[in-house]
C-alpha cells in the first residue's frame, strides 16, 4: 500500500511539474530542472522544441526577423514586366519534335535546334539562363504551342513585376509598377500594384519558362540526361523590354508617386539590341537615375547575360548610380569575368559557389565601384543569393537591419520554392557548407555553421558581412521568381540610414 501511495505521489508531481511546463513557457529552463531534481524524479524532460538542425534554424530566423524602425512607405518599381508561361522544358521540347542531342550555349537563339542545344547544356548543369530568341515567326509559333500545352501555367513575369507584386502582398506599402503591361499581365496583377496609363498596351510580351525538376518523386529525364538541381530555361523575343521603352514613363511617373525606394531592372533585355542602341540606352539610363531626389535608395536587380561587353558598361556606368544590387551566382560569376575581378579566370563554379571566394567577389565590387571617401558612388549594398546560403554585403554607416533582411531574404527562398505559408521542415533540408573561409584573397576566418545562431557576421575594411543558410526544398513547386522574391524580402526588411 505504501509502495502504491509513493508511485502515486511521484506521478501527482511529475504532473503538476509537467503543468508548470505549459502554464509558465517562460520560466527559465534551469528553474524547472532543479525543481524536478529536488524531488527526486530522474532526469529532468527535455523542454518542447524543433530537434532538427533545419527545424532549429528556422526556429532562430524567425526570433531574428524583425521589422525595421523606419520602413518604405512607397516603392517604385520598373521597367521590365510580362507574362510567363511556365511548363515543362522536355515536354514542350517533345511536343516541338525535338530529340536529346548534344548540349551548347548560344548567347542568342536563332532556331529551334539552337533552343534544344541550350536547353540540354543548362538542364544538364541544373542551372538558371535567360536567352533571346532572335526569329520572331519561329518563336511566336514556339509560344504558341506552349501556351496551349497542357497543364501550361501563365503568371505574372519579367523581374520588376514580380518584385512589385512580392512587394505588394504588404497591405501598408503602395506600389508603383511601370512596364509593357498587356491585358493578361493587368488581369494578374495585385490589386494594390498601380500601374499608370502610359504603360498600359494593347498586347502582351510572352516569356517561356522551361522549367527542370529534380526532386525524388518528379525527376525530369530526357534521353541519358537528369537534372541535379530543379531550375528554368527562359527564352522570349521581347522587343519592348529589350529596347527599356517604359523608362522614360517610370521616370516621370516618380515625381508624382514620390516614392521612398525605387527598384529598377530589365537591363539585360538589351542584349538583344545593337551595340549603338546598347550605349545609347546606358546613358539615358544613368541620367534617369540621377534625375531621381537625393536621399531615395535605387535598387538594381540584375539577370542572367551573355555579353560581356554590356555586363562590363553596366558595372562601370550604372553601378556608381544605384544604391543597392541584387544577383545570383552566375551573375556574380560573369560580373566578375567580364570587368576582370577576383577569380575572373574561374570558368563556372564547381558545385555549390565557394564562400571564400564570392566573398571577396563581393568586396571588390564595393571597394572598387561603390562608395567611399574618395569615390562619387552610391553603391552600399549587395544582396547574393545562391540555392544554399545567402550574403548580404553593406558599407559601414549606410544601412541597418540586415541580420534580419538577410535571414527574411533565406526564408522566403525555402517557402515560395515549396509553396507553403511558413517553413515546413519535412519539405525542406540543409545543404549549405558546415565550414568555411571567409576569404582566399586573404587571411579569413574559419566559420562553422551552427544553426541555432543561423546568421554569420564577418568585417572587412569598413564593409560588413552577413551570411545565412538557406532551407532548400526538397520538391520545389515553383523556381521561376524566386531571386525576385529573396531580394524584395531582403529590401522590405532593410533601414537605410537618414542621412543616406
Amino acid at each position: 500500500m505504501a509502495l502504491w501511495r509513493g508511485s502515486a505521489y511521484a506521478g501527482f508531481l511529475a504532473l503538476a511539474v509537467g503543468c508548470v511546463f505549459l502554464l509558465e513557457p517562460e520560466l527559465p529552463g534551469s528553474a524547472l530542472r532543479s525543481l524536478w531534481s529536488s524531488l527526486c524524479l530522474g532526469p529532468a524532460p527535455a523542454p518542447p522544441g524543433p530537434v532538427s538542425p533545419e527545424g532549429r534554424l528556422a526556429a532562430a530566423w524567425d526570433a531574428l526577423i524583425v521589422r525595421p524602425v523606419r520602413r518604405w512607405r512607397r516603392v517604385a518599381v520598373g521597367v521590365n514586366a510580362c507574362v510567363d508561361v511556365v511548363l515543362s522544358g522536355v515536354k514542350l521540347l517533345q511536343a516541338l519534335g525535338l530529340s536529346p542531342g548534344n548540349g551548347k550555349d548560344h548567347s542568342i537563339l536563332h532556331s529551334r535546334n539552337d533552343l534544344e542545344e541550350a536547353f540540354i547544356h543548362f538542364m544538364g548543369k541544373g542551372a538558371a539562363a535567360e536567352r533571346f530568341f532572335s526569329d520572331k515567326e519561329t518563336f511566336h509559333d514556339i509560344a504558341q504551342v506552349a501556351s496551349e500545352f497542357p497543364g501550361a501555367q501563365h503568371y505574372v513575369g519579367g523581374n520588376a513585376a514580380l518584385i512589385g507584386q512580392k512587394f505588394a502582398a504588404n497591405s501598408d506599402l503602395k506600389v508603383l509598377l511601370c512596364g509593357p503591361v498587356g491585358p493578361k499581365l493587368h488581369e494578374l496583377l495585385d490589386d494594390n500594384v498601380f500601374v499608370p496609363p502610359e504603360s498600359l498596351q494593347e498586347v502582351d510580351e510572352f516569356h517561356l519558362i522551361l522549367e527542370y525538376q529534380a526532386g525524388k518523386e518528379m525527376r525530369e529525364e530526357w534521353g541519358q540526361l537528369k537534372a541535379p538541381h530543379a531550375n528554368r530555361f527562359i527564352f522570349s523575343h521581347d522587343l519592348s523590354n529589350g529596347a527599356m521603352n517604359m523608362l522614360e514613363v517610370f521616370v516621370s511617373s516618380l515625381e508624382e508617386f514620390q516614392p521612398d525606394l525605387v527598384v529598377l531592372s530589365g537591363l539585360h533585355m538589351m542584349e538583344g539590341q545593337s551595340k549603338e542602341l546598347q550605349r545609347k540606352r546606358l546613358l539615358e539610363v544613368v541620367t534617369s537615375i540621377s534625375d531621381i531626389p537625393t536621399g531615395i535608395p535605387v535598387h538594381l536587380e540584375l539577370a542572367s547575360m551573355t555579353n560581356r561587353e554590356l555586363m562590363s558598361s553596366i558595372v562601370h556606368q550604372v553601378f556608381p548610380a544605384v544604391t543597392s544590387l541584387g544577383l545570383n551566382e552566375q551573375e556574380l560569376l560573369f560580373l566578375t569575368q567580364s570587368a576582370s575581378g577576383p577569380h575572373s579566370s574561374l570558368s563556372s563554379w564547381n558545385g555549390v559557389p565557394d564562400v571564400g571566394m564570392v566573398s571577396d567577389i563581393l568586396f571588390w565590387i564595393l571597394k572598387e565601384h561603390g562608395r567611399s571617401k574618395s569615390r562619387a558612388s552610391d553603391l552600399t549594398r549587395i544582396h547574393f543569393h545562391t540555392l544554399v546560403y545567402h550574403i548580404l554585403a553593406t558599407v559601414d554607416g549606410h544601412w541597418a537591419n540586415q541580420l534580419a533582411a538577410v535571414a527574411a531574404g533565406a526564408r522566403v527562398a525555402g517557402t515560395q520554392a515549396c509553396a507553403t505559408e511558413t517553413i515546413d521542415t519535412s519539405r525542406v533540408s540543409l545543404r549549405a557548407p558546415q565550414e568555411f573561409m571567409t576569404s582566399h584573397s586573404e587571411a579569413g576566418s574559419r566559420i562553422v555553421l551552427n544553426p541555432n545562431k543561423p546568421v554569420v557576421e564577418w568585417h572587412r575594411e569598413g564593409i560588413s558581412f552577413h551570411f545565412t543558410p538557406v532551407l532548400v526544398c526538397k520538391d520545389p513547386i515553383r523556381t521561376v521568381g524566386l531571386g525576385d522574391a529573396i531580394s524584395a524580402e531582403g529590401l522590405f526588411y532593410s533601414e537605410v540610414h537618414p542621412h543616406y
